[in-house]
């Protein structure tokens, strides 16, 4: 199958704020190249050497690179894109902000990325190891993570994602229940049963992330349907799918999805959490954390915890007693 393969030419700034335009519009997959130099700290926590020659001055800009079906009308496409930018352009310098259009097929967009992938840490002790790369523990303590996005693309690597998982280690205890609502990949959940967490129930709208999480449960040797449950549905559009999730028995419900998708859910949570359940969401963009703060207290949430990574932000809340 081909795809259209769609580069927009952008400044490092602008990057966080295109790469949410397009996932608004339901494109997936973006890839960013740059020259944003790595600090000491990542490069550890990647377990990476650059070469000299490897490195160039970073002079500002960047690439934002995404994929579409071939039928997609590249002139109604372009129309969309550029409206989406000129509401960023008082927000941002979007620099050249041209759009060039490939071709490519869908074996080299699945698998040409993988070279770039390598092991990484996403907190003290949890590695992120692609599935065809070996790692060697650096402390006995580690806990390692295989992890194939495929076309879901969660690695683990995003700011997001980080915020969810330092949320999840201080609320997991050994009798933990979570509902992992839009999994990706699966890493959250699969990250939470290897912290201790008794169970997990998945969902996702994607077909594409329900496969990636079955696979990388497989290979994390963590038990399907004993420790985890996966489910395509949408939580927020069917009854029956939410009552096939039930009622009152998740200690967390966590939701690393988009602002706009989480306003909403806000509405929905509260009767899938036990008594003293928690409400943990991340990829809200910081544009939009007014909105989701406004959105969680006109649910009566009280809110526990706000916690930031570069434009992202992570809220973590409760629902109010009485």
């Amino acid at each position: 199958m081909k795809w259209i393969k769609l580069t927009i030419d952008t400044t490092t700034e602008a990057v966080d704020m295109i790469s949410y335009m397009l996932g608004e519009m339901g494109i997936e997959g973006i890839e960013v190249i740059d020259h944003v130099p790595l600090s000491e700290e990542d490069r550890k926590k990647m377990y990476v050497d650059l070469l000299p020659d490897e490195i160039h001055p970073d002079d500002g800009l960047a690439k934002v690179t995404c994929y579409v079906e071939e039928d997609k009308d590249k002139e109604e496409l372009t129309k969309e894109i550029n409206e989406g930018l000129d509401e960023l352009v008082d927000f941002v310098n979007l620099g050249a902000r041209t759009l060039t259009f490939g071709e490519t097929d869908e074996e080299d967009w699945v698998n040409n990325w993988k070279q770039y992938f390598k092991p990484f840490k996403v907190d003290d002790n949890i590695v992120i190891k692609p599935t065809w790369e070996t790692y060697e523990k650096a402390s006995s303590d580690d806990i390692i993570v295989e992890i194939d996005p495929g076309t879901a693309f969660g690695t683990g690597s995003h700011q997001t994602t980080q915020l969810c998982i330092s949320q999840l280690k201080k609320y997991i205890k050994e009798d933990t229940t979570i509902l992992d609502v839009g999994c990706g990949s699966g890493i959250l959940s699969i990250i939470s049963i290897m912290l201790g967490a008794k169970s997990a129930y998945l969902t996702d709208i994607d077909p594409n992330a329900i496969r990636a999480t079955l696979e990388n449960c497989e290979v994390n040797h963590i038990q399907v349907p004993e420790q985890i449950i996966v489910q395509e549905g949408n939580l927020l559009e069917e009854e029956a799918f939410r009552e096939q999730i039930g009622y009152g028995k998740y200690n967390i419900v966590v939701a690393n999805i988009l602002a706009d998708v989480i306003i909403p859910l806000s509405a929905l949570v509260t009767p899938f959490l036990t008594e003293d359940g928690v409400f943990i969401t991340s990829g809200i963009i910081n544009t939009k954390e007014e909105e989701v703060k406004e959105a969680l207290l006109k649910n009566s949430f009280e809110i526990l915890e706000i916690t930031r990574k570069g434009e992202w932000v992570s809220i973590t809340a409760k629902p109010k007693k009485g």
